[in-house]
């Protein structure tokens, strides 16, 4: 009798133990499962994306902007003029990053961090998105000609912070929205304000292994800016070649910092005030990882 009461104890304490404490008692440990490239770069085409370059990994970026195609074959639809942004960005933890570039357009110099707070995982923890921090500063040295305010550096500074706000909801298809505060220390006109609050959103669909497509859309909320600025709407595709990922894409965004795409962009997609471009990324080993043990 003693035998079967205590099979019937051990039995009936079973629902009392939680499925990770009965893999504890097994020794079969619940892990986490992250979630992984839900973008194929740190960018998505003009703006960041939730991804991060990996520790002791060097990104070095090409983006290039040409003109308007409504310049029509005197302008060869755009390609007469280009702008060029080359940059550096470098991940010094596996959650922190931070980076640097100059823009031929307004000649602006960059500067950001971007830091991961939570990261899309099941098992151990479910965690239905990723988020993170990205904070920036352009800087515009480009000469002007009103002299009150050519010689203030603090008149040329221009600040963003973004929350980038992601879900993988599949292998091929991710969404990610961007809350977004803009600081200018100076406006075009007394009428727009210094801080500018907008929300973006982008997505990518995945069309094979190598090719991804890409959408980014910003939309400033009313009475911030000028009535000729309109939102900026950006459409690419990503192609993956080895250790390179090269983004084609099409966007009404006058140059590649935050101050301009976010809160300067005056041309129209249906007037044909869409640019061609392209992205480059390449990616260097700086401090190999060490080995595990």
């Amino acid at each position: 009798m003693k035998p079967i009461l205590t099979i019937l104890s051990v039995l009936l304490c079973f629902p009392l133990f939680g499925q990770d404490d009965m893999l504890s008692l097994l020794g079969e440990e619940k892990t986490s499962d992250f979630a992984t490239a839900a973008f194929k770069t740190n960018r998505v085409i003009n703006g960041h994306s939730i991804e991060n370059t990996a520790k002791g990994v060097m990104d070095f970026k090409i983006n290039h902007r040409f003109g308007t195609v409504n310049g029509g074959v005197y302008e060869l639809f755009g390609i007469d003029q280009a702008y060029v942004r080359f940059g550096f960005d470098y991940g010094i933890t596996d959650r922190l990053m931070v980076g640097v570039g100059r823009n031929s357009y307004e000649k602006v110099y960059d500067g950001f961090v971007k830091y991961r707070i939570l990261r899309q995982q099941t098992g151990k923890r479910n965690i239905p998105l990723s988020i993170s921090y990205m904070g920036n500063i352009d800087y515009k040295t480009v000469e002007w000609n009103n002299p009150v305010f050519s010689g203030d550096p603090w008149l040329r500074t221009y600040y963003t912070q973004q929350f980038l706000i992601a879900r993988k909801f599949s292998s091929w298809t991710s969404v990610q929205i961007m809350p977004t505060w803009v600081h200018r220390n100076l406006t075009a006109t007394k009428a727009e304000k210094n801080d500018i609050f907008l929300i973006g959103i982008a997505a990518r669909q995945k069309i094979s292994n190598r090719i991804a497509i890409n959408a980014e859309y910003t939309y400033a909320f009313p009475n911030q800016l000028a009535l000729d600025i309109v939102p900026t709407l950006s459409l690419g595709v990503d192609i993956e070649t080895g250790g390179h990922v090269f983004q084609l894409m099409l966007t009404n965004s006058n140059g590649t910092d935050h101050r301009s795409f976010l809160t300067e962009a005056n041309q129209k997609w249906r007037d044909g005030g869409i640019r061609f471009g392209f992205n480059v990324s390449r990616v260097f080993t700086i401090v190999k990882p060490k080995p595990m043990l």
